[in-house]
């Protein structure tokens, strides 16, 4: 008989994994505390003391800058919203370039569209997965405008070398770090390395307020922008005296005071929840190191990764199979994850398709049904399969990714976890 789950055996583990859920009594207390004032925002879209938020997300943006060691930090809705705001903010032109990861969350990539601006894709990097220097300076015209780099699965870009191509080009950087909070290069924390950083509080995201997200910088006319662009920046420039008009198209960007109060609990429980997570990931990379088709991501020198995901690379040559049976194999012995039952087993092969494959870009389809922006600056960009060869090897035949390390993860747990993958390996010949 079959000792495979997949094939009909015993699996691992039935019971279903504990939920990555951090909130608790003291998220519970500040809800209640904004509720009894009975203001649950206070923003104003028009210029009035009010225009900058409430006395929570006020409160949450000193406590968000002082904790990461920046001028400033700015509340929004969204990581999204913050992307948006972010490239609004470096002053973008229509048909200007700005250059984005293939291999993200599509929200980094779509932020320049947004501004009618062409969303360039660089190659990633193929041991850390954050945009390559070498793809980047390659992309450089002298259209572009600025580099978006993504701290992808919690582990920050290559600030030296990427920081230094901007300085070399004058580019703007605009850090993505949804999946890095409480990451560091060289002791400084991720999404504080570039001109303007953006982070998530999403609610899968290490820490969260449901939805929401802060933007960060040291730049004050940066930061003022971002302020106007997530308020109706149009409806105050005569009241505020603004002179420079670009991008001032504003938006409803504005966090509440409810999401305020969750985060600022929240940021007091980052750095033992990153920890945890860490704690956890080195724990389990000493078992998987057992399995010879298993090879660990590496960790940049000089950085610390939070791990929002946990990457191993698969040897299809030494396994005998693709990388995609087996991890189907190894799916079929675990249990899904409490208040994420819908997802699956949260164990992926890759991460996502690469974004230049979606058929928005496939196609040069955004506003409008005739190419605009693409048609409109005549664009010659190429968003064709094989541009950015690294990305779709990882994603197509090499990169495993996890979440199954989350901070109440326990040690059975993750025994369990390690136990599948070993079970798969040693019967690895029913699969071939």
């Amino acid at each position: 008989m079959s000792k495979l789950a997949i094939k009909g055996g015993k699996r691992i583990r039935i019971r279903e994994f504990s939920s990555s859920n951090a909130i608790g009594i003291e998220e519970k207390r500040a809800v209640d505390r904004v509720i009894k004032t009975g203001v649950l925002s206070r923003f104003l879209g028009a210029w009035h003391e009010d225009f900058y938020g409430g006395p929570e997300v006020r409160v949450f943006e000193k406590e968000w800058a002082k904790y990461f060691g920046v001028k400033h930090a700015i509340a929004v809705n969204s990581a999204t919203s913050g992307l948006f705001c972010a490239v609004g903010a470096t002053g973008i032109n229509p048909g200007e370039e700005i250059i984005v990861s293939p291999y993200t969350m599509s929200a980094s990539a779509v932020a320049p569209l947004i501004f009618n601006a062409i969303p360039v894709f660089a190659d990633i990097e193929e041991d850390y997965f954050c945009l390559d220097p070498a793809s980047i300076e390659a992309k450089i015209t002298k259209k572009t405008k600025a580099i978006i780099v993504v701290d992808i699965f919690g582990q920050p870009y290559d600030a030296y070398k990427i920081n230094a191509i901007a300085k070399k080009h004058k580019l703007y950087v605009i850090e993505d770090t949804a999946q890095a909070p409480g990451a560091k290069y060289k002791n400084k924390f991720a999404g504080t390395l570039g001109d303007i950083g953006v982070y998530s509080l999403n609610y899968h995201k290490h820490i969260h307020t449901g939805e929401g997200g802060v933007v960060v910088t040291n730049n004050d006319e940066l930061a003022e922008k971002v302020k106007l662009i997530r308020n109706h920046a149009e409806s105050v420039m005569e009241a505020k005296e603004v002179a420079d008009l670009t991008n001032m198209i504003g938006f409803n960007f504005r966090m509440t005071e409810i999401e305020a109060a969750i985060g600022r609990q929240q940021l007091k429980k980052l750095k033992k929840l990153v920890d945890m997570r860490i704690k956890n990931v080195e724990y389990l990379a000493v078992k998987l190191a057992k399995i010879p088709c298993l090879k660990p991501v590496k960790v940049r020198k000089g950085c610390k990764h939070v791990f929002y995901v946990h990457g191993i690379k698969f040897d299809e040559k030494i396994a005998g199979i693709h990388r995609d049976k087996f991890v189907e194999a190894v799916r079929a012995e675990l249990p899904l994850v409490k208040s994420r039952e819908t997802e699956g087993v949260k164990i992926g092969t890759g991460y996502v398709k690469p974004i230049y494959l979606n058929p928005m870009f496939r196609n040069k389809i955004a506003y409008g049904k005739f190419g605009h922006p693409w048609t409109t600056f005549d664009s010659k960009v190429n968003y064709s399969k094989g541009i950015c060869p690294i990305t779709e090897n990882m994603h197509d035949n090499v990169l495993i990714t996890h979440e199954l390390m989350h901070h109440n993860m326990t040690k059975d747990d993750l025994d369990d976890v390690a136990n599948a993958f070993q079970k798969v390996w040693e019967n690895i010949s029913e699969l071939k």
